[in-house]
């Protein structure tokens, strides 16, 4: 797609219907269904707009989860590389416009990651040189990979004895095969002190999964990893943290998605 067909393509649905700026926080963080359809919000005047100039030392960190993976309901991802829905236009190009221009772009190397970015490079967000980071990957869920949640619970499988392990403690339980969240936690938080550092003061965009962002979010509010499974991440939410030299983390926003 050329330059000049992206720009008319976003043009076009500025022109629609569609609110300017109209994301909000997914229900189930602090809402209820229709107060996140209808409560305004005001980003454009907070530390979270894409042009505000960012002091010294201050790394923003774009989170965003890869659009929505066409499965089995419950079906278990993990670091399946199963391709996604990106066929929601609107979508894209509210996301895409939320966004800085030519950040610092980091994507998990599953395929989902890579159509979410190039659907908002479609859309009009404007990227350069994005680095594949392993550090983002979702979590490792070994062998109960391409199961059901529904079907790991029905005890007709040699790992259900793991199974009922990992259900009494699911952020240090390690899947057969796989990692724990805990252990996730661990190397999210080596990735993003990696970028932090290399960058020093700008943008970065992260196109991730929900256990990463879960993650990066454990590490900005200093929760515990058992806390940290409890917040919602939906498909094409975005999140934003901030991290402060010599200072530690601020949260802008989270799982915001439009109404």
């Amino acid at each position: 797609m050329t330059p000049g067909r992206l720009k008319y393509v976003a043009n076009a649905a500025r022109k629609s219907s569609l609110p300017a700026f109209p994301f909000h926080p997914a229900p189930g963080v602090g809402q209820t269904p229709a107060e996140g359809r209808h409560a305004h919000n005001d980003s454009r005047s907070t530390s979270m707009s894409r042009d505000r100039v960012l002091s010294p030392g201050t790394v923003r960190w774009w989170w965003i989860r890869h659009a929505p993976v066409p499965a089995t309901p419950g079906l278990i991802l993990g670091q399946m590389d199963l391709p996604c829905d990106t066929s929601d236009l609107d979508m894209m190009i509210l996301l895409a416009e939320r966004l800085p221009v030519a950040p610092t772009v980091l994507l998990s190397p599953l395929l989902r990651a890579r159509q979410t970015l190039q659907a908002l490079e479609n859309a009009g967000a404007v990227f350069h040189n994005a680095h594949e980071e392993p550090a983002l990957l979702e979590q490792n869920f070994g062998t109960w990979e391409g199961r059901t949640w529904n079907d790991l619970t029905a005890g007709d499988h040699p790992d259900d004895t793991e199974g009922a392990f990992f259900w009494k403690d699911p952020a240090t339980g390690i899947p057969p095969g796989g990692e724990s969240f805990e252990t996730l936690v661990r190397r999210v938080d080596t990735g993003i002190r990696h970028w932090t550092d290399i960058v020093g003061t700008g943008d970065i965009v992260a196109v991730a999964h929900a256990g990463s962002i879960r993650a990066a979010m454990a590490v900005a509010l200093d929760l515990d990893p058992a806390v940290a499974l409890r917040l919602e991440v939906a498909p094409l939410s975005l999140t934003c943290l901030q991290h402060h030299a010599g200072a530690g983390w601020s949260v802008q926003s989270m799982n915001e998605v439009p109404p």
